[in-house]
């Protein structure tokens, strides 16, 4: 397989995850963190790195609402709820290194 089309199907790849995520707002950032160690804002956070060691403007706001479907702000008032006090003890458990 050419770099070419390398890169176009994992670009393909990470707009069907985008696309999933944004249908999936019930899932929250912290489960993704729980389950997957990443999350939405990590995917923005990635897409903004990769604009910028390409010289390309994209800050990440902007990236935000591109892995969002909207702006950030809008998707936390219409979508995100308050962290469980379970979900925080999993995730806090998560972040401990393990012995």
């Amino acid at each position: 397989m050419d770099k070419s089309l390398q890169t176009e199907i994992e670009a393909a790849a990470f707009r069907r995850l985008t696309a999933h995520l944004q249908k999936n707002s019930d899932v929250q950032n912290i489960d993704l963190m729980i389950l997957a160690g990443f999350c939405r804002n990590c995917l923005a956070k990635w897409l903004a790195a990769s604009a910028l060691e390409r010289e390309i403007a994209l800050d990440y706001e902007a990236a935000r609402a591109q892995v969002y479907g909207m702006p950030y702000s809008e998707w936390k008032d219409k979508y995100q709820h308050k962290a469980t006090p379970e979900q925080l003890a999993a995730y806090e458990k998560k972040q401990k290194p393990k012995d």
